[in-house]
């Protein structure tokens, strides 16, 4: 049973996504058993206010030949402009179980709360297949397409508590030209079933480079759109982050 912990260190530009790209959370690894990673960060960031983050995040995997199961839990303390503070929290449980070769499926539940974003809490249960569209080891691109129940409260005072399903699309590529460079995107769209109107989107790419053994430099993009956000926030949000990754067995 192989063990892997990973310590990454972020100075950073970078905005808490409101959608979790889950694609970031698998460890590529052949080999079954336990895998993990533990992130200390602090970050500076600018979308309707001037936030100062300190936060930690949690990933655990266990693999086996048909399959894997994944936990996140990411906490974060922030101080707002001069004098108000905030903070941010998500527990993500995945599972997927192997079907065939290409095809998989997946179910989850998460919990969040975003309080820059207005989020008292926000509940989600989805289940639904995964495919593998390329089999090359140098690219690998995938295909999902969940249903998802959410449950959200907001707290601006005048949108009511939500209840509604949600399908979450999403399409994920990973790039490996070489033992030098790494480049894996993921793009998230997440309408509501009865209300195609409301919907959001994010797409998130990071890009890996290798300094030096163990050592490897990361450049992350977010871009997030709500459709119907809460009162007071935008409806689109950007960030840029870079930072250090240490991994070791």
């Amino acid at each position: 049973m192989k063990k892997l912990l990973m310590l990454l260190l972020l100075f950073s530009s970078a905005a808490q996504a409101q959608i979790l790209n889950a694609e970031s959370l698998r460890k590529v690894t052949d080999t079954s058993g336990w895998s993990g990673s533990a992130t200390v960060n602090f970050a500076l960031v600018r979308n309707v206010n001037d936030i100062i983050s300190l936060g930690s995040d949690i990933h655990v995997q266990y693999k086996t030949e048909k399959h894997l199961f994944l936990l996140k839990n990411q906490i974060a303390f922030r101080k707002l402009n001069d004098d108000d503070f905030s903070n941010f929290g998500i527990t993500h449980l995945r599972y997927n179980y192997v079907l065939s070769d290409r095809w998989r499926w997946e179910a989850f539940a998460q919990g969040q709360y975003n309080r820059v974003a207005l989020i008292d809490f926000r509940g989600l249960l989805g289940t639904g297949p995964r495919y593998k569209i390329s089999s090359s080891e140098d690219y690998k691109f995938y295909f999902g397409n969940l249903v998802m129940f959410e449950y959200e409260e907001v707290a601006d005072g005048i949108t009511p508590n939500q209840r509604d399903v949600r399908l979450s699309s999403y399409l994920s590529f990973s790039l490996f030209p070489n033992d030098n460079f790494s480049l894996v995107s993921t793009t998230y769209y997440q309408p509501q079933l009865d209300k195609w109107s409301d919907f959001r989107i994010s797409s998130e790419s990071t890009l890996l480079v290798k300094m030096f053994e163990n050592f490897n430099l990361n450049v992350t993009y977010v871009f997030i759109y709500d459709a119907f956000p809460a009162i007071g926030i935008p409806n689109s949000q950007y960030s840029f982050s870079t930072g250090v990754t240490y991994t070791f067995d």
